[in-house]
């Protein structure tokens, strides 16, 4: 049995982190942007496991598991700033949000 190199799991961490990156600089829609955050958290996440496939210890899945709380906790808590902000503006475009007092 072949096993994938571990330079392929980083090679596509990096991929998913720029795209994730990229999406959180150009687009300007709240949601998407917490989105693009996820797949950054979920790139950092692959690459630690990857690590500690190739180390073989546990210490990258500890570490994934709680990024994975983490992302977590931010999702529910970003989505429900979200919603609040789009309850009191109707809008959930960053750049229309310019102060935090209506």
């Amino acid at each position: 049995m072949q096993l994938v190199p571990t330079q392929h799991y980083l090679i596509l961490a990096a991929v998913l982190f720029c795209l994730g990156m990229l999406g959180v600089l150009v687009r300007r829609n709240a949601l998407v942007v917490f989105m693009c955050v996820e797949l950054m958290l979920n790139a950092a996440n692959l690459t630690f496991l990857a690590f500690a496939r190739e180390r073989g210890d546990v210490t990258g899945h500890l570490s994934a598991f709680f990024i994975i709380a983490v992302a977590a906790a931010e999702a529910a808590v970003g989505l429900a700033i979200v919603i609040a902000v789009f309850r009191s503006r109707g809008t959930v475009n960053i750049d229309e949000l310019h102060t935090m007092k209506h």
